[in-house]
């Protein structure tokens, strides 16, 4: 957020009050005196006016976005792809995504601007657990489960038992959910490659209990309170 509007909305001057106690020197932030006046605060920043420090008060925002394939997760991208921030162009606050969804990995993703909330989220020692349906090539068996199920090396790193459970299968394919807490770049790729069966398609339908159910992909909708607390006390 731009300090003006983050010393605004902490309710203590209007915007362009702001930028004359930026001006003056009034105002330190993680304890030098700002020179910028275009500065955004981070997450993080201590920032003081006139020796107090401040919060802002703004409100706090919790979205549950389905993320259609062709997405990249981040809140801006130097190759010019299209980001989840575009399927959330007319949320009001400024927001940014809690983790990430490879490019050709659709589902769940929440979206917020507590960075509090943020951490607890995607913290490891919080193991908030995560669940993906896969359509994987081939038989998935029985000893593969079991396999996935004590941890498999993905490449230097055998990641924690997992759950998982076939949904059906065919010759062909086998459409499998499967709930780790890691969040290692591609980790559920890797895992069923590390068995013989590559991913042809990945969702992630649930965080926790929170379930993705029958939002349609690139649309969103709020999280209840019940469910924010729900994250928080995870």
């Amino acid at each position: 957020m731009r300090i003006n509007k983050y010393i605004a909305s902490a309710g203590l001057a209007s915007r362009r009050k702001a930028d004359e106690l930026i001006a003056n020197g009034n105002v330190r932030v993680n304890g030098a005196v700002l020179k910028e006046p275009g500065y955004d605060v981070a997450e993080g920043d201590v920032v003081e006016v006139n020796g107090r420090r401040i919060e802002s008060n703004e409100k706090k925002v919790y979205i549950l976005l389905n993320k259609p394939v062709g997405f990249v997760t981040t809140v801006s991208d130097d190759k010019d792809r299209d980001t989840v921030m575009d399927l959330v162009a007319d949320v009001d606050s400024r927001i940014f995504p809690v983790g990430r969804l490879d490019y050709n990995t659709c589902g769940m993703l929440i979206m917020t601007n507590d960075g509090d909330f943020a951490y607890r989220l995607t913290h490891p020692k919080h193991e908030m657990p995560k669940t993906y349906r896969a359509l994987v090539a081939g038989v998935l068996s029985d000893e593969k489960c079991r396999r996935l199920e004590r941890g498999v090396d993905i490449g230097g790193f055998k990641t924690s038992p997992a759950k998982v459970r076939v949904v059906r299968g065919t010759p062909k394919t086998t459409l499998v959910d499967i709930t780790i807490h890691e969040g290692k770049n591609r980790q559920v790729r890797k895992m069923f490659k590390a068995v013989g069966n590559n991913v042809q398609q990945l969702q992630r339908i649930a965080i926790g209990d929170i379930k993705l159910g029958r939002l349609a992909e690139g649309h969103y909708r709020k999280l209840t309170r019940e469910e924010v607390e729900y994250l928080k006390s995870r």
